[in-house]
């Protein structure tokens, strides 16, 4: 549409169409009055102590107790619970922990972690600790401990299948049950080990007074028949005096303890000096008419050979279980520390 003849013609300068976005005049008055007040708020300072005022009552609504009591009833909640079961179980998040893990970064800082003085400190406090020492000692101790009781319950179960053999050999009636009494298997590696230990020390004993007698008295002849009786009553006295004071003492010899057997003399393990020797002298009663005094280990019911009908004792099984770690009740832990 022309513009009618009468209107006057729009300014050159003016943009077309500036007619349509001009404002009306209250907006154009609320403006000018709101950009009047901020330049005097400005020039007066009510503007900053407006936002401090702002500030501290954002402040202190935050810590308030309101605020607090609002902040436990959401954390409390279930929908926190849930936000992290999300997040643990998102794929991103395990990509992300795992690209973190397997990154050069966390393995600089692992090296710097264990290099420092402080990581060294922690662990020679670790080392030095009352509670590993003895852990590590009773691991020692626990591991010759484990072997001692599984040879031994192999030997209790051998003693039980060697008397059922002879028992069917001479056709007597078979043992009703299981018996607390050693039998001859275990007896006998008892016996074995003990005088292993026993010629361990008197071949050592022997090469010392061998070396001592080299340098005082000179090269001689020590394969004589003389020197051979006297090394001969040595080792019997040595063994009869091991026996005896084992026995005497503590019920069982070191062999004895490995296979988990002990003596028993009416209800004690300490049978005295008196019962010792005499029992000494039944076993070597028993074993000079080529063993006819063990076979009762064999085939009485109370498993006694000579030895022990003589001493009125009984050789009986010790208990083969395990005992529990010091370090899995805390009283023995504690005293285990006192101890060390």
């Amino acid at each position: 549409m022309a513009d009618s003849p009468g209107s006057p013609p729009d300014p050159p300068d003016r943009p077309q169409g500036s007619r349509r976005g001009r404002q009306p005049l209250p907006a154009r008055l609320f403006g000018s009055g709101a950009r009047g007040v901020r330049r005097v708020a400005q020039a007066t300072g009510l503007e900053g102590t407006a936002e401090a005022v702002a500030e501290e009552a954002i402040v202190r609504a935050i810590e308030s107790e309101a605020a607090e009591r609002a902040l436990a009833r959401v954390l409390q909640g279930p929908a926190v619970e849930e936000a992290v079961e999300n997040a643990l179980t998102s794929p991103a998040i395990e990509r992300a922990l795992t690209q973190a893990v397997d990154s050069e970064m966390i393995d600089r800082i692992w090296e710097r972690l264990l290099a420092s003085d402080e990581a060294q400190r922690l662990v020679e406090r670790i080392a030095e600790a009352p509670e590993v020492r003895s852990a590590v000692a009773a691991q020692g101790v626990g591991l010759l401990g484990d072997i001692g009781r599984q040879v031994a319950r192999t030997a209790h179960r051998l003693d039980h299948s060697l008397e059922r053999v002879m028992r069917r050999l001479v056709r007597r009636p078979q043992r009703e049950g299981k018996t607390d009494r050693a039998g001859a298997v275990s007896r006998a590696l008892a016996l074995a080990l003990d005088a292993a230990i026993l010629n361990f020390f008197f071949l050592a004993v022997s090469g010392v007074v061998g070396l001592l007698a080299s340098l005082f008295l000179g090269e001689q002849d020590t394969t004589s028949e003389s020197a051979l009786a006297i090394g001969a009553g040595i080792w019997l006295i040595s063994g009869s005096t091991y026996l005896v004071s084992f026995w005497a003492l503590a019920g069982q010899t070191p062999g004895m303890h490995f296979l988990r057997i002990r003596l028993d003399a009416e209800g004690t393990r300490r049978i005295g000096l008196r019962c010792a020797v005499r029992r000494l002298f039944g076993l070597a009663a028993s074993i000079i008419p080529f063993g006819i005094g063990l076979l009762g280990v064999l085939f009485s019911d109370r498993r006694r050979g000579w030895q022990d009908r003589i001493a009125g004792t009984e050789v009986l099984y010790v208990d083969t279980s395990a005992p529990a770690a010091p370090w899995s009740d805390p009283r023995g832990a504690v005293a285990a520390a006192d101890a060390s």
